[in-house]
């Protein structure tokens, strides 16, 4: 048995542009899916276009929310029918800042074949753009939601930052990004280089380093667009 984890796009309608040929080859031989949104899981496959009828297709949920048991015992299951399966993310790469680590996991646990496709990461192309330090980095997931437990973490890792020389990751509920942004112009140092990564590979992203203190002169809505923050 083989686990295959497919990247699926950060944008809409940007599936032909950021996957590739061997995405859509092993989604065309894979009948049973673990998906961290179903809806989402079955649009991207009938996006494809590859014949296939979704309603015939197996599709498991794989959330924050799943017990590990279940995944667990799904995972046996195929395991001793021989069937392959498939990750699928919301967005972007499986496994990672994903639930579909779990699934990894477990499938490392009973010595099936993981096998990565090559996909879109924002964290990825965020550091790559960034112009900030790619040899030593640290993402850090959602900044806590309570705002002074917020301005705490960033200042922190703002700390982290100048003292290991080291690139600080971390991305926000896209409700909550000017919020955050708001308090990253407030409580960072203004020679600290701030770059704002903003719904990438879609016609309307961006990707922009500045100080600080030339932030603060600069027009933004991130107003429910995904975004990464980098810190450097």
């Amino acid at each position: 048995m083989k686990l295959f984890l497919i990247p699926t796009p950060l944008a809409d309608d940007t599936s032909a542009d950021v996957l590739s040929a061997q995405v859509s080859e092993s989604v065309k031989n894979l009948d049973v899916f673990f998906a961290e949104n179903l809806r989402t899981a079955r649009r991207f496959i009938s996006g494809l276009k590859l014949g296939k009828v979704i309603d015939t297709l197996t599709f498991y949920d794989l959330n924050k929310e799943t017990p590990e048991a279940e995944t667990l015992a799904q995972l046996k299951a195929l395991l001793k029918e021989g069937k392959n399966a498939g990750v699928l993310s919301e967005a972007g790469c499986p496994g990672v800042a994903d639930p579909g680590a779990t699934a990894v996991k477990i499938a490392h646990q009973l010595n099936i074949e993981v096998v990565p496709l090559v996909g879109p990461s924002s964290l990825l192309l965020a550091l790559m753009a960034s112009g900030l330090n790619g040899q030593s980095f640290v993402f850090h997931g959602y900044l806590p939601i309570e705002r002074a437990q917020r301005i705490k973490t960033i200042k922190y890792l703002e700390k982290e930052a100048m003292s290991r020389k080291q690139t600080q990751l971390f991305i926000e509920t896209p409700y909550r990004n000017n919020q955050v942004m708001e308090d990253l112009l407030i409580h960072c140092e203004p020679t600290t280089r701030l770059c704002v990564a903003c719904n990438l590979t879609a016609s309307d992203g961006f990707v922009k380093t500045l100080f600080v203190k030339d932030w603060k002169n600069k027009t933004y809505d991130l107003h429910r667009k995904p975004t990464v923050f980098l810190i450097g």
